[in-house]
This record gives structure tokens, C-alpha cells and sequence, in this order.
């Protein structure tokens, strides 16, 4: 439902990868095609997990794989996609399946990070300063990773307000997301990525920092005009999110006409990091 990245779904980082997480039943469920990857190197992870659940059901190890279960995690173009998922439990015997010189490292890694939820319930910063060495880890400065994560914050907020509001089907948060972006970029979400030479991939984590903060006033002004207006339903909410988008998109106007210099960027960070191309324009 949500385009970007909450608690309740986090990435952690093992040895520089990302793996994919969701708290559910009080406990963390981890992307099994994620650790599958790591852990074996192959080139396609999905592929090496189809296989070796169809050697674990012959071998009598079906307890294993019915116990990953099927649960909704953020895909690389950006989607809420049903993933096999597997809890802490699950993942150890797992990981005795696949033979790797990895493995007892990341036993160790997995006992330690299975205590990081209750930390972040008892202190929330720890989540945000996690996040903050994942984006470290990809290569992003310091001054954009604080524009990412403000822009999470406002979109969090711009999500809950919606559920609120009577906004519930994926198609319609789509939908919404889509008319804030074509207002304010003059494209909505899938023609940006094509814009940018992107597929699959999490379009804010390849746009700049001014691309950055034009969507986070869009969508922090669609917010204040749906609690403002009082709006309810989609069609209502629609409307809300053109005006907020515009807001955003009027602004975009003002500063390019003021500098001469187009807002809407095609460069992404697929082959160069965030932080060597900002070096870059400031030599």
C-alpha cells in the first residue's frame, strides 16, 4: 500500500546487502530470496530458493518450507509484491541447506539483529539511524540521506491520512501517488522512471535533492488540504492530491524560471553513487 519504507517494513544490511524484513506476530519475517542470495552468490537467487524447496519437500524437509510463508515486501520497483518469507527460527535450519562460508557469519549476524525491533520500540531513532548506514552503504551523502528520510516521514504521513480517509485498494494509493507527481513534475511515476532509464528501481532513490523536496511539498500539501477540506473518499482525496501536486509544481515553475534550469532530472544513481556525482558538480 505504501510506496515507500516504514518500521513495520525495514531493510537491514549484512556484509554490504540489503535484505528485505516485515514485523509481523511480533517477530521480524525476512525476504528468503534475499538470504538465499547472499548466501549462495548465485546470480539468480530466485531460481536457486525454486530448486531447493523442491529438494527440501523430497528430502522430507516440507516443515521448513511451510513455515516460510507468504507475505506482501517492497519490491525494487517500488510495489508491495508477495514474497517468501521466513522467521528467525526458520531461517537457521535454512541456512544449513545451503552450503556457504558465509553461513556462521551470518548465524551470529541474524542472533543479533532479532533484538533490534524491541529496540527501536523502546527508542525509534534507532530505526532511522539503521536506515541512514543502509543509504551510507549504497554510496548516498550525508546531506541527501537527510532530505530521503524527511521525504519517508512526510510520505508516511500522507499514506496514514489516506487510510484514514477511505483510501484502501494499492490501485487507488496508485492512482493518487500518480496525480501528485504529474501535477507537480509534469509525470507521473512510471514516465519518470522511464525518463530516468530506470525499470524495477525505487525512483526517490534516484532522484536529487531538489527533486527531493518538489515531492515532499507536493505531498505534504495534499495532506494539509485533505485535513484542511476534510476530504473523504477517492474521488474527494483526487482532487486533493491535484491541488497539493500543483502546489509543488507551480513552485518547480518559479525557481526554473528564476535560474533557467530545468528541475525534472534524467540522471539516476544505477552506475555512479549519489555522493561521487555531488562531488562531481561541485568541482
Amino acid at each position: 500500500m505504501m510506496e515507500e519504507q516504514g518500521r513495520e517494513h525495514a531493510m537491514v544490511v549484512f556484509q554490504g546487502k540489503g535484505i528485505r524484513r516485515i514485523w509481523q506476530g511480533e517477530e521480524w519475517w525476512y525476504s528468503v530470496v534475499d538470504v538465499v542470495g547472499i548466501l549462495s552468490e548465485s546470480q539468480d537467487p530466485g531460481n536457486y530458493w525454486k530448486v531447493l524447496k523442491h529438494r527440501l519437500s523430497q528430502e522430507g524437509g516440507d516443515e521448513t518450507v511451510t513455515n516460510c510463508n507468504r507475505l506482501k515486501l517492497i519490491a525494487e520497483d517500488g510495489k508491495l509484491r508477495l514474497t517468501d518469507c521466513a522467521n528467525t527460527e526458520t531461517l537457521f535450519r535454512l541456512i544449513q541447506s545451503i552450503p556457504s562460508p558465509k553461513a556462521e557469519p551470518f548465524k551470529q549476524w541474524l542472533a543479533k539483529v532479532g533484538y533490534e525491533r524491541v529496540q527501536e520500540i523502546e527508542n525509534p531513532e534507532l530505526a532511522q539511524k539503521r536506515m541512514k548506514e543502509l543509504y551510507r552503504v549504497k554510496g548516498y551523502s550525508d546531506a541527501w540521506i537527510e532530505k530521503r528520510l524527511r521525504g519517508i516521514a512526510v510520505r508516511d504521513e500522507l499514506t496514514d491520512e489516506w487510510d484514514k480517509r477511505g483510501i484502501e485498494t494499492n490501485i487507488e494509493f496508485s492512482i493518487l501517488t500518480a496525480e501528485i507527481s504529474k501535477a507537480a513534475f509534469g509525470l507521473t511515476p512510471s514516465e519518470y522512471l522511464a525518463h530516468k532509464g530506470l525499470k524495477r528501481q525505487n525512483l526517490r532513490d534516484h532522484m536529487n535533492d531538489l527533486e527531493l523536496i518538489f515531492t515532499m511539498l507536493g505531498e505534504a500539501a495534499t495532506t494539509e488540504i485533505a485535513r484542511t477540506k476534510d476530504a473523504q473518499g477517492f474521488v474527494e482525496n483526487k482532487d486533493a492530491a491535484r491541488k497539493g501536486g500543483k502546489i509543488s509544481g507551480d513552485a518547480r515553475l518559479d525557481l526554473e524560471a528564476e535560474t533557467g534550469k530545468g528541475i525534472v532530472s534524467d540522471e539516476n544513481y544505477l552506475d555512479t553513487p549519489e555522493k561521487v556525482k555531488r562531488l562531481g558538480k561541485k568541482n
